[in-house]
């Protein structure tokens, strides 16, 4: 007797599905460098064409990023790059350091060797690559990936998963708005320090420490979108 194929789909519905998680990423990188703006209409047949592939993974693709706030959908209207403003990075940002602090302070209090490994192999790779490039001080896609798996790993000793998703949930968030922050005083920030400065606080075991320099981390970010961008 053959035992049923539960989990059995469709050749043609996985490679669709593939495609549109490729989708995702490559348009969710593009609105989070600004090649897509903000309240841009995203209209399928053009992004289509831009992208060289179907209709079908490519709705499926923005439907996902509409779950994620990246793209705004609206009946009758189809999808467009979801807005920025100063109210939501506002928000998100305190949102944020009270989530993400919380998750901090049970990862330092139950951190073991391995992740005091995990800590200090991430910061190894973050603290050798450039922060940005060009005269526009675009930020650079493997320094921001190493840049998410080093705050990844400082709260990775936390056993909560759901608060590690919500601590995913709004890093995501905060993306665009950091790719904003580098055009402009970033410059003056000595973002190297900070983060070494952070890592030593959590192998410490400081708790205290590391939670102000993790809030002041990101604030400053915060700081400098609201002090220069030009936002709703």
């Amino acid at each position: 007797m053959i035992s049923p194929q539960l989990n059995w789909q469709p050749a043609e519905t996985v490679e669709k599905r593939t495609m549109a998680s490729q989708l995702e990423a490559q348009i969710r990188q593009d609105i989070i460098s600004g090649r897509l703006a903000p309240g841009t209409r995203l209209r399928l047949k053009e992004l289509a064409q831009s992208y060289d592939v179907g209709v079908i993974p490519l709705r499926e693709a923005l439907s996902r990023l509409a779950n994620s706030g990246f793209v705004s959908a609206a009946d009758q209207k189809g999808f467009s790059v979801g807005r920025i403003s100063a109210a939501e990075i506002t928000d998100i940002t305190a949102v944020r350091l009270h989530i993400e602090c919380k998750a901090l302070e049970d990862s330092i209090r139950q951190g073991d060797v391995e992740w005091e490994s995990r800590v200090l192999a991430a910061h190894h790779r973050l603290d050798r690559l450039a922060i940005a490039e060009g005269e526009d001080r675009v930020l650079k896609p493997e320094w921001e990936n190493a840049h998410e798996l080093f705050h990844q790993a400082l709260i990775s000793a936390c056993n909560s998963p759901t608060l590690l998703h919500l601590c995913a949930s709004l890093r995501d968030q905060t993306a665009r708005y950091r790719f904003l922050s580098m055009h402009y005083d970033e410059s003056s920030r000595d973002v190297p320090h900070e983060h070494r400065a952070l890592m030593d606080a959590a192998l410490a075991k400081d708790i205290e420490k590391a939670c102000q320099l993790l809030s002041h981390h990101y604030q400053s970010t915060t700081d400098s979108v609201l002090t220069h961008a030009v936002l709703a």
